[in-house]
């Protein structure tokens, strides 16, 4: 059987919707109903019940999602086992946002292989579906995310707290941002805030949904944005952004996503290093705070909390 096709019936069953999965599977409607009809074709049943309002397992859809769970997790052993290198006897996955990778992704992979050296790592970049998507087939087995989504197997744990900072590529900047202001997408709940507190900068004329990516593009340009500080502080450091005085930082959290079976010993291992490297990173970024906190006005708003869908 083509494991393409379980992957694309657990999506719709998950997310009750070919639209939904299209999007998550990164191809077109068409293709996924392509593969739906022939996955129904090859157990001579139908297995959903399709109207406008999306897709209903049908009976016998849902006694094979668990037969379909059981494959794909079976396959995703398989593969793991054969792709482990020489001179290693275990293997693990990691997925994370670009933001995460640089002062927590890197240095976690580091601690893992000192504390296991028969442990392969292998480190996957992406935004949150990518990565979630990744999750869910067991491409990746633990994951940094900003705002994670719950799913059938997975666990969410509180990695770090971040903020957003409001930072220029010139100093002396001030809320009467104009133009200068470019609009990151951090998600539905940055947005309302932002619009609370600074309503007059929601108008944007540049939009980017590049999460910390976009500081490149800030620090290249007479521009500003909201950062995660923890991305910030290298440009910061290096003289490149500067604090806009009196804006205010909203909390914004990183959450670690566990597959649940991922091997006892090996989650125990990197649950551990993690906590390590989490440790270092928030002494690292009370740097970060102070500076902050010396500028007048500059007060945090309301926790931003995670997307569940």
């Amino acid at each position: 059987m083509d494991i393409t096709l379980v992957k694309t019936f657990i999506e719709v069953a998950n997310t009750g919707s070919f639209v939904a999965a299209c999007d998550r599977l990164f191809v077109t409607q068409s293709a996924v109903s392509l593969r739906i009809q022939r996955l129904e074709d090859s157990l001579g049943h139908p297995l959903f019940i399709r109207s406008k309002a999306g897709a209903v397992l049908t009976s016998e859809g849902k006694q094979f999602e668990r037969y379909a769970l059981s494959l794909l997790k079976i396959w995703q052993e398989a593969r793991q086992q054969i792709a482990i290198p020489e001179g290693y006897s275990r293997a693990i996955s990691i997925g994370a946002q670009y933001s995460l990778w640089p002062r927590l992704g890197f240095r976690w992979l580091d601690a893992l292989q000192i504390r296991m050296p028969e442990l392969s790592v292998h480190a996957e970049l992406g935004m949150t579906d990518r990565i979630t998507r990744y999750l869910v087939e067991g491409v990746v087995q633990a994951a940094l995310l900003y705002t994670p989504q719950l799913r059938p197997g997975l666990t969410v744990e509180h990695a770090l707290d971040d903020e957003l900072i409001l930072v220029a590529s010139y100093p002396g900047a001030t809320l009467d941002l104009k133009r200068d202001f470019v609009s990151i997408d951090w998600g539905p709940e940055f947005t309302h805030a932002l619009t609370t507190a600074l309503p007059h900068l929601t108008d944007s004329g540049r939009s980017m949904a590049l999460g910390a990516l976009a500081a490149e593009y800030i620090v290249n340009r007479k521009a500003a944005a909201f950062l995660p500080a923890r991305s910030a502080k290298r440009y910061m450091d290096e003289g490149k952004l500067h604090l806009v005085a009196d804006a205010p930082r909203f909390p914004y959290p990183s959450w670690v996503v566990w597959r649940n079976d991922l091997p006892s010993d090996i989650a125990e291992a990197a649950r551990a290093t993690l906590a390590e490297v989490v440790q270092a990173a928030e002494i690292e970024q009370e740097t970060v705070t102070e500076d902050m906190e010396t500028m007048e006005n500059f007060e945090p708003v309301e926790s931003l909390a995670i997307t569940n869908d």
